[in-house]
């Protein structure tokens, strides 16, 4: 009850269209029990000649001893007892048309309303999540659960909520027929629905759990087809299409496998019901033979008994599948909800305030850090370094050493697990996460544009940069040239990834982007290391455009783009080993020298 609770809390902004629903709602049952009340009529009256002047009696209200009558309800100058009935019939069947129609809509509003809110809420979590969630969650599991599990979520608030309200109030309507019929029959009739609901309540919370594996396997199967889809390159180029397939195949089977115990357990509730209410039919014939010879009760009422039972059992029966598929919704709404309920550990503390400017010097301060998911062991042990306004300073070492991990510290994708991150004296755990940000500009080896046009990809961050200021953008980073060949120009769709761009074009797409925000500190994270040795020489003049006037931290392996560097800080497993400039470094011995001669046996451009 709680997380249904949870899920219609969504829906209290749209309360106003819930209630109208729910009134036009209870309409509907209300009309459905009047349909069973003037079978009676038919009956006693229109087919019985005898009868057709006595009034027709709808109704007792029990305790009041008060009748109503169609009579009473009909204008006086209708005496036939058959136009009574029939406009009876045509008005009931257009009220119960006609509200349920506008309590159809009304319901599948505030559903669709109240899950796209929940919808963008998750959206919105996930998107503010730290790095740590992405290291423990795949890209197409919480795909899936923002799409596939908030469907099943969405059925469940929009159709099966409607339908759970007209099947209640339907139920409601015929219960009071059958109830002042005959209220003692209908007891003695109505006590095999225990036998019905026990069961399907236990089934419901089984098919809560199967859900729930059910979305973990669809999730398993989303990744898989994200994954081959996403390489599809690297999946042809070692002929790995077999492999895919057959890794689809498998989940596809394992999803199979946990979706039909559901079908399985969804589908006993019908014929439970069949076979009570069978029970239940042939026990009242039974007793209507005696009560019709006998005179206490007529062929007419007895037959809008009869068929007021078999149309509550409809209801029953449909409440007892909506009420499966609403643990469906309960089951797929667990991973939603976890998502919702993480805490983010990269968070601004109470009172953190704006960063007006960079003016003096970022302070790596006894910085240690380790990953929460990875093995024992600090991945920075120690480390002390300081990038002053205005410098270049270069993170070089060993793969694994720490470079990439220290440079992230300063836009806090990561928190220190020790010492501090300081800028301009300000520990960055105490600054404003967006001001922070503001003021850093990040090229990476692993360049990611949208699939859209060059201009937007360069205006990423600035939706109201001008186009002149986009083009300047583009010049500088040398990227105007091949962008003026395209089709369309700056208007021109690159594709996922920029995958209709080469390596050397997307960096100068990248370094554009970087140049139009204008950010003080810029993170250089190994951006020529894929390159060829002329996309690298456009790439690395297009980067001294951009390092221009800036402090600048540079990630490299090869170490003929940081020769010019202020500083240069060797990592070694944590620590930081070596400090100095090239030419300190060069012929001191240690980890740069070694690195340097290494580079220098495969690539002349180290030392040209």
């Amino acid at each position: 009850m709680r997380e249904l609770a949870r899920l219609l809390r969504y829906s209290h902004t749209y309360a106003g269209h819930l209630f109208l629903s729910v009134a036009l709602m209870a309409c509907v049952g209300a009309a459905q029990g009047l349909t069973a009340l003037l079978i009676g009529p038919i009956f006693d009256r229109v087919l019985n000649p005898r009868m057709a002047e006595a009034p027709v009696l709808l109704f007792t209200v029990p305790g009041w001893r008060h009748q109503v009558y169609l009579n009473d309800v009909m204008p006086a100058s209708i005496h036939n007892v058959w136009t009574m009935v029939a406009i009876s019939i045509l008005a009931v069947f257009a009220v119960k048309g006609l509200c349920d129609y506008f309590g159809n809509y009304l319901i599948n509003y505030v559903g669709f309303s109240a899950v796209t809110d929940l919808r963008q809420a998750v959206f919105e979590r996930v998107l503010h999540q730290d790095a740590h969630f992405y290291e423990a969650n795949s890209t197409g599991r919480v795909m899936s659960s923002i799409m596939n599990d908030l469907e099943k979520i969405q059925v469940a608030m929009s159709h099966i909520l409607a339908d759970w309200l007209r099947q209640s109030f339907t139920g409601l309507g015929l219960l009071a027929v059958v109830l002042q019929t005959d209220w003692k029959l209908a007891v003695v009739s109505l006590t095999v629905l225990p036998f019905v609901l026990v069961p399907t309540l236990r089934i419901g919370r089984r098919i809560r759990r199967t859900t729930r594996r059910a979305q973990d396997d669809a999730a398993e199967l989303n990744q898989i087809l994200q994954e081959a889809l996403s390489g599809q390159q690297v999946v042809k180029s070692f002929g790995a299409e077999e492999i895919e397939s057959n890794r689809f195949r498998e989940r596809a089977h394992r999803l199979r496998r946990s979706n039909l115990p559901y079908v399985a357990q969804q589908a006993l509730a019908s014929p439970l019901i069949e076979f009570f209410g069978a029970l239940t039919i042939v026990g009242l014939l039974t007793y209507a033979r005696l009560q019709i010879k006998s005179g206490v009760m007529t062929t007419g009422e007895f037959t809008s008994f009869v068929i007021a039972l078999l149309m509550l059992y409809e209801p029953v029966k449909r409440l007892t599948g909506i009420h499966n598929i609403f643990q469906q919704a309960l089951g797929a709404s667990q991973k939603v909800f976890e998502y919702l309920d993480r805490e983010q550990q990269i968070k601004e503390r109470p009172g953190a305030v704006k960063l007006p400017r960079f003016e003096k010097s970022i302070l790596f301060e006894d910085v240690r850090f380790h990953y929460s998911s990875g093995p024992d062991g600090f991945v920075l042990d120690g480390v002390r370094l300081e990038v002053k306004a205005g410098e270049i300073v270069a993170l070089v070492g060993p793969s694994g050493a720490g470079k990439t991990t220290l440079a992230n510290l300063v836009p806090r994708f990561y928190d220190v697990a020790g010492g501090a991150v300081r800028i301009d004296g300000r520990d960055v755990r105490d600054l404003r996460l967006a001001a922070l940000r503001e003021k850093i500009g990040i090229v990476a080896q692993d360049t990611f544009l949208f699939n859209d046009t060059v201009a937007n990809n360069i205006g990423y961050g600035r939706p109201n940069a001008g186009r002149e200021q986009i083009r300047e953008a583009a010049r500088n980073a040398l990227a105007e040239e091949f962008i003026l060949r395209m089709p369309d120009g700056y208007d021109t769709i690159i594709g996922e990834r920029g995958v209709k761009l080469s390596g050397g074009q997307r960096q100068r797409l990248a370094i554009a982007r970087a140049l139009l925000k204008d950010a003080p500190i810029l993170i250089l994270d190994e951006a020529t290391s894929h390159l060829d040795t002329e996309s690298e020489m456009l790439v690395q003049r297009a980067l001294q455009n951009l390092m221009a006037h800036r402090t600048v931290i540079v990630i490299a392996h090869r170490l003929s783009t940081i020769r010019r560097a202020d500083k240069i800080a060797v990592l070694d497993q944590g620590r930081i080993a070596e400090m100095g400039t090239h030419e300190e470094l060069i012929n001191r011995g240690g980890i740069y020298q070694r690195l340097h001669e290494l580079q220098f046996l495969e690539d002349p451009l180290v030392n040209p």
